[in-house]
């Protein structure tokens, strides 16, 4: 008996704990399902009408799915998104890593350099996408000015509209407008709490730079660079349509070369007035996503270094 009357206080106090976290955790999971869950499932019901622009829609099936799965522009954007997405992950991370790697070094001017870089990170992306697009201009373009200087004759390269030059521009140009200054920022963090006591040892038994880099540096900053490359996959897929619009319009020219779903979900929902069949491709958008971080994570698993 003196046991039970003992739980019993014990027991209300748990419940207690329990109800004041869930009240705590409430607001979040009201917001998730009205902001989140609810328009993704309206997003799907969407899909299955030929809705339009003035709200008028009728249900078709799955009708706005076979149309997108047998238009070439689709498969044509989708491979243009897969493309874009892996290769700003990759390279925008591999770019903040030698960044902060450098920067890790004492030298003189650090900081200037090291807040010039991180300032785009907090500019609007169509701001420095229209003044990018200023830059690799045609007929008055800061590049194509430059070039005529230093080589004696009238340069004027379409950079952003021309099939030879465009991925070539657009590459250049995220590798300040993403998140780099962020990532090269949270890496130098990293860097400077990898243990010195690691290194000596490595200087120990002579291992070169490279094998420093590879035994000891990258399997301390294998957590940060999970977390870099989520943010890059994130940045690449959710910011692709404020760069690229700006730059290349929604068809993405040249031939649709830089047209990510992001943007032929606009062109089919803001100038074709399809927003039933922009829904169905917001769906694979979606799916995408998805892939995109199951991935990562199930690579993260094997390849992700944690400190007991």
């Amino acid at each position: 008996m003196a046991n039970n009357k003992g739980s019993k206080p014990a027991k209300n106090k748990r419940i207690k704990n329990n109800l004041t976290a869930y009240a705590f955790c409430a607001p979040w999971f009201i917001g998730f399902i009205c902001f989140t869950l609810f328009p993704i499932g309206f997003m799907f019901a969407v899909s299955l009408t030929d809705r339009k622009l003035n709200g008028l829609s009728k249900f078709v099936g799955l009708l706005n799915y076979k149309n997108m799965f047998s238009s070439p522009t689709f498969w044509n954007s989708l491979k243009v998104t897969i493309l874009f997405t892996i290769i700003m992950m990759v390279v925008t991370t591999i770019w903040a890593v030698i960044l902060a790697m450098l920067l890790n070094h004492k030298q003189r001017f650090n900081g200037i350099f090291q807040f010039c870089y991180f300032l785009p990170s907090v500019i609007p992306t169509v701001a420095l996408a229209y003044a990018f697009r200023t830059i690799f201009g045609k007929e008055a373009g800061l590049l194509n000015a430059v070039i005529s200087i230093f080589t004696g004759k009238n340069t004027s390269i379409n950079w952003l509209y021309d099939t030879r030059t465009v991925y070539f521009a657009v590459f250049f140009i995220t590798l300040f407008i993403y998140n780099t200054g962020q990532m090269m920022l949270t890496f130098r963090s990293g860097l400077n709490d990898v243990p010195r006591e690691l290194y000596e040892a490595c200087d120990l038994d002579g291992a070169s730079a490279i094998r420093k880099f590879f035994s000891v540096t990258l399997p301390m900053i294998s957590p940060i660079v999970l977390f870099n490359a989520v943010m890059g996959c994130v940045s690449a897929l959710n910011g692709s349509f404020a760069l690229l619009y700006p730059l290349t319009g929604e068809s993405g020219d040249p031939n649709g070369m830089t047209q990510v779903l992001s943007l032929l979900i606009y062109k089919e929902a803001f100038s074709n007035m399809k927003v039933g069949y922009a829904s169905a491709l917001s769906v694979i958008l979606f799916i995408v996503a998805c892939v995109f971080g199951i991935g990562i994570f199930a690579v993260s698993k094997k390849t992700v270094y944690y400190e007991n």
